[in-house]
């Protein structure tokens, strides 16, 4: 029997391949002859770069930038010499793991420090990037981002406007000619379809995570409409709300194209060949809910599996509201875990002990 394993990571417990090998250690105990390839799986968000760099043959660069606060943090990127391509993930430079949980605060965070890790990469010799932009601290349009690079940003005095959302109150002008960065090949690593602005923007659907009240999501609203506006852009077209309107930046000012952050995993890790050819595929992720079924990691695994006709079920920390959509998309069954929890050491033995159960009763009840 062979079984195709490729399971996010469970956000602040296991990776992607911690999960994925704990899956394939329970297969193994109820299963010795089973035949298990664990690939990574990741949708453009914290981990993703980490879950492909073993497909890359790449090198890792690492540099001091500005964190999503203003302190410094090590933040690092790949690039492949070969295609001159570079891998960089937002959330290792502006991401909200780097911000403690009472210190958020998406007025101030900026993406300046993914910028400097762009404009490394460019100094280095990249002619493509692909930046993958989930898991971030920030809310400020990519205009930190964009200031790294070289755009001047500034108040009816002239002044440069301060880093963070904040500072797009003042915003009076925005003078692009020493933007690096321009007519490269860039693509974003997304799943989230939201736009900049509005009820569905990234202020009030992502802004209470990051730390904002609903007032204050109302207000960051209204000065990411600014910043659209005075840029003439569209604050309300789909997806560039991502990372905070880090896609509205790279898409309209540097001309990049917005992917599927799975997709782009999946290719590079050769998920649909091996898939293709195995009897069950097993993926999953921290929590399996309503939103699962909305393009996440998980459940474009699923679509692989049923192209090619092949069973699918689901591994998760926790079930959530909504979670029988899953079972409505064409998952075959999703198990929680016995024991969810935050501690690594213990997550991976509960999936262990999770998967191990599960396939002693199933492997009654199935034919393989």
């Amino acid at each position: 029997m062979k079984i195709v394993v490729a399971m996010d990571s469970f956000k602040g417990s296991l990776t992607s391949l911690e999960a994925g090998n704990a899956v394939r250690e329970g297969i193994l105990a109820s299963c010795p002859s089973a035949e298990v390839t664990v690939i990574p799986l990741a949708d453009g968000g914290e981990g993703t770069v980490d879950a492909i760099a073993p497909y890359i043959h790449g090198i890792k660069k690492t540099i001091t930038v500005t964190g999503p606060l203003g302190t410094p943090v090590d933040a690092d990127y790949i690039f492949e010499p070969d295609s001159k391509t570079a891998y960089i993930e937002m959330a290792k430079a502006s991401g909200l793991t780097l911000v403690k949980t009472e210190e958020r605060d998406p007025y101030l965070a900026t993406t300046f420090g993914t910028g400097e890790l762009i404009k490394d990469a460019i100094g280095n010799g990249a002619e493509k990037l692909v930046i993958c932009i989930g898991g971030s601290a920030t809310n400020d349009g990519g205009a930190g981002m964009l200031q790294a690079l070289g755009a001047k940003l500034t108040d009816k005095d002239g002044n440069d406007i301060r880093t963070g959302c904040a500072g797009l109150k003042d915003l009076a002008a925005a003078d692009l000619s020493g933007l690096t960065g321009k007519g490269l090949d860039i693509t974003i690593a997304s799943d989230v379809t939201n736009p900049l602005c509005g009820p569905d923007g990234a202020s009030h659907v992502y802004g209470p995570q990051k730390g904002a009240a609903y007032e204050e999501a109302e207000e960051m609203d209204g000065w990411l409409k600014h910043f659209a506006e005075i840029s003439g852009f569209d604050p309300y077209e789909k997806g560039t709300g991502a990372a905070g309107g880090m896609s509205f930046a790279l898409k309209n000012f540097l001309g990049a194209n917005i992917r599927s952050g799975a997709d782009i995993v999946t290719e590079i890790t050769g998920a649909e060949p091996l898939i293709k050819e195995c009897d069950i595929v097993i993926t999953g992720e921290g929590r399996m809910d309503s939103q699962t079924v909305n393009g996440k990691a998980p459940f474009k695994i699923l679509q692989l599996g049923q192209k090619h006709g092949r069973r699918v079920i689901g591994i998760t920390g926790i079930l959530g509201g909504g979670y029988e959509e899953c079972l409505e998309a064409g998952f075959e069954r999703i198990v929680p875990l016995i024991t969810p929890t935050m501690d690594t050491t213990k997550a991976i033995q509960s999936v262990i002990e999770t998967t191990r159960t599960l396939f002693e009763n199933y492997l009654t009840e199935v034919p393989t």
